[in-house]
């Protein structure tokens, strides 16, 4: 129904507006609780074979919400309902601010795909803190993801933001994310660099290390990376004892296989055009540093293949974005619901259905190479 008669009607609206009435929509879910309550019933999905644990968190699903799609903390019990087991709120800078200047959000349907350039708009860390300590009960895992107002970065304090921000949202936040690898604010991503990135984690884990209660601390990394960058990151990821990794943010590539007319707007591209880098990216990560360090997949996640592909590549967990805004806040739901009928259809758990997914995917593969030959 949502893609057949419901997104229709909203893709003539733009892009950003969309985005804006349905975060109204949910977040009035999210205040009524009976609603909520109804809600599950109908759309539950709670199997124990979908449960994922990573360090001392325990997931109901491997799915989540990734950052950017609910920046304020809305609606995260009613992602919860829809079938989620985890939603990333953010990126939540320590100051409110606007962001870029709209319009800033493109839909590119004929490749199923969005470009952004949003600027890490949002109401700032106190609103968000606040928010969800009155959202604290029955809800999903819940990270925050963090970065620096576009002033502090452009005047070099990106570091001392980072710090406040998680200060800010600590106390809230089951797990926390360091976002370096946005390519909508200026600068931003320079602190992927080694020595700019050791400067940051070593100072946002010290303080991270200094509460009483030792959190998740993840890196969000760019898909635009090359091996040694992220050997660099690795290598920073060890020294400091980060906790995982989240692959990968937007990219600024643009395929040429694009066909939309916004194909060459300015800004981060998300959805099926980055799903094969994206996977390329946590198999190489995972090729490096095997189970030591969880790897959070995201790009290009619509249908439950695309969750087993990047399980299969190295991946624990992953994360929607595009994939809500073309299949709409269900997709969490029927994406569980097609994983256990696979588990019971092969009588196997979640990790082996994405390994015996991992070997087809190899086989047709090696078939089309002969072919080739």
């Amino acid at each position: 129904m949502y893609r057949n008669v419901i997104y229709p009607i909203l893709q003539r609206i733009d892009a950003e507006r969309t985005h804006d009435i349905v975060l109204q929509l949910l977040s009035r879910v999210e205040r009524a609780p009976r609603l909520r309550a109804l809600l599950r019933r109908l759309l539950s999905c709670d199997d124990p074979r979908l449960a994922v644990t990573v360090g001392e968190l325990h997931f109901a699903n491997p799915l989540g919400v990734a950052a950017g799609l609910d920046k304020n903390g809305l609606a995260v019990q009613t992602w919860g309902t829809f079938g989620f087991g985890h939603v990333e709120v953010g990126t939540v800078t320590p100051q409110a601010q606007p962001g870029n200047p709209r319009p800033r959000l493109f839909r590119l349907p004929p490749d199923r795909a969005v470009i952004n350039r949003m600027g890490f708009p949002g109401h700032g860390a106190d609103v968000v803190r606040q928010r969800l300590t009155a959202r604290s009960g029955g809800r999903p895992i819940v990270g925050v993801n963090i970065g620096a107002n576009k002033t502090s970065v452009e005047e070099g304090r990106a570091s001392d933001d980072y710090i406040r921000a998680l200060e800010q949202v600590y106390v809230v936040a089951d797990y926390i994310t360091v976002n370096v690898s946005s390519p909508n604010t200026v600068r931003l991503r320079e602190l992927q660099g080694r020595a700019a990135l050791d400067a940051l984690v070593g100072q946002v884990t010290a303080r991270r290390d200094a509460f009483s209660a030792r959190k998740p601390l993840f890196i969000k990394v760019a898909p635009d990376l090359s091996a040694a960058e992220l050997d660099d990151i690795l290598a920073v990821c060890t020294a400091y004892h980060v906790d995982g990794i989240i692959a990968t943010n937007t990219t600024i590539a643009r395929p040429s296989s694009l066909r939309s007319a916004a194909r060459s707007e300015s800004g981060g591209l998300s959805g099926a055009p980055l799903r094969q880098r994206a996977n390329d990216v946590i198999r190489y990560l995972y090729s490096a540093a095997g189970d030591t360090l969880p790897i959070i997949g995201v790009g290009g996640v619509f249908t439950a293949e695309d969750v087993l592909a990047k399980l299969a590549a190295g991946a624990c967990l992953v994360q929607l974005y595009t994939g809500v805004i073309y299949e709409g806040p269900l997709v969490a739901w029927r994406i569980n619901r097609e994983l256990v009928r696979l588990m019971e259809q092969r009588d196997v758990g979640l990790a082996q259905l994405a390994a015996e997914f991992n070997s087809n995917e190899r086989a047709v593969r090696g078939k089309r190479e002969d072919h080739a030959v």
